[in-house]
């Protein structure tokens, strides 16, 4: 059985939609095995027959029914997280780790929809390969054109990660 990577979408962020995540380590521990939360922001890693859309699915009536949690989550197996790390196409460019974001996708963006990405944004640039979105922003998230077209342009759902969090999550995955 695989090991996986359950992304959670926009959970214990700010004051909003706070759950803990020694509730949802708890709640998955009844239907997967070897559970394990990593960070405060809804990442979670386990083992499961299950996976893509499916486990997503599954994942998101689970966390409504046991938490009262509506919210959107991606799936990435250790195989899949194995290969966004190997990519890593702006690697040359992102020195801080913590403004260097992956951003996961429910679906592979749409090319007119991509276009968008290639306008100019500065010092700040993103790749896409696959259902994934490399960008880089040197000068931080707050005041980014690009981390906001990409989360809200791009005609699909999305979480996004900073660099460490993706390396771990890979580490996780593969032990």
């Amino acid at each position: 059985m695989p090991r996986q990577a359950a992304l959670f979408r926009g959970i214990n962020v700010g004051r909003n939609r706070r759950v803990s995540m020694a509730d949802i380590r708890e709640v998955l521990e009844e239907h997967y095995d070897d559970v394990r939360t990593h960070g405060q922001s809804g990442n979670v890693v386990f083992t499961a027959t299950k996976s893509g859309k499916a486990l997503e699915r599954e994942l998101e009536h689970m966390m409504v029914a046991e938490l009262g949690l509506e919210t959107r989550i991606l799936v990435r197996t250790a195989a899949e997280l194995g290969r966004i790390v190997k990519k890593n196409p702006i690697a040359a460019a992102a020195k801080n780790p913590s403004r260097y974001l992956v951003t996961f996708l429910a679906d592979k963006p749409e090319a007119a929809k991509l276009k968008a990405l290639k306008g100019d944004f500065g010092s700040e640039h993103a790749v896409v390969h696959g259902k994934e979105v490399y960008s880089w922003h040197p000068d931080g998230l707050q005041r980014s054109k690009l981390a906001g077209l990409i989360a809200d342009g791009l005609g699909t759902v999305g979480t996004a990660r900073n660099w460490n969090t993706v390396e771990k999550l890979r580490e996780i995955t593969s032990e």
